[in-house]
């Protein structure tokens, strides 16, 4: 393969698994985050361990796209793709927090069944203000930032024709689409995990399936990446440099 050819293919396999690895986090996550008595209960601490396992995956996973994809990108506009490689190391650093907020819950857990005089009520507060910690970073990270993230390479992919625009169509509307249901859902209208979350969430899932399945089967559209190439050396020619 030439190497713009596994560019896409190593992007796509990230991409699909940012999927696979979100989905089984967030499962796995289910006793810590849906049992406010977890931390003074005798817990399912391998379970969690395991889903912060999917969710470091996970963040590996979002900064391995916007490295991979980033030399296509800057050749379409520079500080567009520069831009999309910093919001999705932001987006990673929300998730890493979102993952040691968790830890933190069986950590304490932990430590109070060493300890019988310990006050059971304060540690189950201190357990829903970690379980809040990491709400809230699941809120920003896949969904804020994802959105915008969405929008940046959707706006990309769709200006340079690097893959059909109906793919890159779906990006836009998905990454609008979840940045306006995570505002909804900051101010109260709706939870995050809940029917409405979910819908406004399937637009944004189905542009990066499909922009994954697209890159590994297709790759790029070689007429767009021919297209940046012709600028790059315009640009050289039109400016080249003093010596």
């Amino acid at each position: 393969m030439v190497p713009t050819r596994k560019t896409a293919v190593v992007a796509g396999a990230f991409f699909l698994l940012t999927e696979v690895a979100a989905i089984g986090g967030l499962a796995l996550y289910g006793p810590v985050l849906q049992d406010a008595g977890y931390i003074v209960g005798p817990g399912a601490d391998t379970r969690v361990f395991l889903g912060a396992l999917f969710e470091i995956v996970l963040a590996a996973a979002v900064v391995g796209t916007g490295v991979v994809l980033f030399p296509v990108l800057k050749k379409q506009n520079e500080g567009a793709a520069l831009g999309y490689v910093c919001a999705r190391l932001l987006e990673a650093a929300v998730i890493i927090v979102g993952i040691i907020s968790v830890l933190s819950v069986v950590k304490l857990r932990r430590d109070f069944e060493g300890a019988a005089d310990s006050d059971a009520t304060s540690l189950v507060t201190a357990g829903q203000t970690l379980v809040a910690i990491h709400d809230w970073t699941f809120l920003m990270g896949p969904n804020f930032i994802l959105g915008a993230n969405s929008l940046v390479l959707a706006w990309l992919m769709y200006r340079a024709r690097l893959v059909p625009r109906f793919i890159a169509v779906l990006g836009i509307v998905g990454g609008a689409l979840i940045c306006a249901s995570a505002t909804g859902v900051m101010f109260g209208l709706y939870e995050q995990i809940s029917v409405a979350g979910s819908v406004a969430a399937i637009p944004v899932f189905a542009w990066e399936v499909s922009l994954a399945v697209w890159l590994i089967v297709k790759g790029f559209t070689p007429a767009a990446l021919l297209d940046g190439d012709s600028e790059g050396k315009s640009r050289v020619a039109t400016h080249p440099a003093a010596g």
